[in-house]
């Protein structure tokens, strides 16, 4: 049996950016829907910070957020805001660069979400 990877199939195009190994369209555009979804949550949000694979950096990460994708980001851009430090959105979750669970946890309860504080 043939692995995807090696029949030689498009994964990346610099017009439509990741594609579909499937049905070759951008993952955005996907008819076989073999793009993965994001896991839906329980409704709580949680914060929590992490320094694995980072070199020793910390980053405060914000899962569980059920919002689509531009939600997402307009949210995430909200929060490295008010931290004044930077980040992303990667696969549902916001990564804030730094410490600041606390401030994360009171910004999202002031917008009315259920927040908790994961890990140590």
């Amino acid at each position: 049996m043939k692995s995807r990877l090696s029949s030689g199939s498009l994964v990346y195009s610099t017009d439509s950016g990741r594609m579909c190994p499937d049905c070759r369209q951008p993952i955005a555009q996907c008819v076989c829907k073999a793009a993965p979804k994001r896991p839906t949550g329980d409704g709580i949000v949680r914060v929590s910070r992490e320094t694995k694979g980072r070199a020793g950096k910390g980053v405060t990460l914000v899962r569980g957020l059920d919002l689509d994708d531009a939600a997402l980001t307009a949210l995430g851009k909200q929060l490295k805001t008010l931290c004044g430090s930077g980040g992303t959105v990667k696969d549902g979750v916001i990564e804030v660069q730094g410490d600041h669970c606390e401030r994360l946890i009171e910004a999202l309860k002031a917008k009315g979400f259920t927040v908790k504080r994961a890990g140590g």
